[in-house]
Order: structure tokens, then sequence, then C-alpha cells
């Protein structure tokens, strides 16, 4: 692994449109929360914080989905997020979206490129 990765979870930790992990990443020296689930085969990781308000989207720690597992869903105001690119389909983030963060899945791991 080159210096600026770092490894999130095992491959096996991220189901389909399942519980995501959450975990932490420095931005412009503060310490922010982040998660990464799996979509569309793929992981996908953002900074856990609503475009409209700075509040972290999980329902219960690691639930993202919406009900019909489709969308990523903010437990404040039920803004909602299409998981492949973070674009807000539906609340008052229209036109924003979430803040992604580049993660790749290699040798079992979910690993985030900083």
């Amino acid at each position: 692994m080159a210096e600026a990765e770092r490894v999130i979870c095992a491959s096996a930790e991220l189901e389909e449109a399942g519980t995501g992990v959450r975990f932490e990443v420095t931005r412009h020296g503060a310490v922010e929360p982040a998660f990464v689930v799996r979509y569309g085969g793929l992981p996908r990781a953002y900074l856990n914080r609503c475009a409209h308000v700075p509040t972290e989207l999980d329902w219960q720690p690691g639930e993202f989905f919406d009900m019909t597992k489709t969308l990523l869903i903010c437990s404040m105001h039920g803004a909602q997020y299409y998981p492949e690119n973070g674009r807000c389909y539906l609340g008052p983030c229209r036109n924003g979206g979430l803040v992604p963060l580049q993660v790749v899945e290699r040798d079992g791991n979910i690993i985030l490129q900083e």
C-alpha cells in the first residue's frame, strides 16, 4: 500500500446495499465522520454529513439506505442521495450532494486513498 492509503475494513463486511462501515478522516486539520457502503458492486465512500444540514446521515449506526435499498437517506429530514455518486435526489439539498471520498477494493480490503 502507498503511504497515503489505509484499510477501512475487509471487503466481506460490505454487503450490497447493506449496513455501511463508519470511519473517520482528517480534512483541513479537522477529524470528520465518514462512511462506506457497497452499491452496484462497488464500494462508495462519503463524508457522513448531509448536504443540507451538517448532521450525520445514518438513522442507526451504519444504516444509510432507505427502505427500498436504492437511495441513501438523511435521518434528520429525509434528504435522499444516489449512492453511486452522492448527488441529491430529493429534499432541500437539491442540486447539492455528499462529499465523495476515494476508495478502492484490493486484496480483500476496502482501502481509503487519502
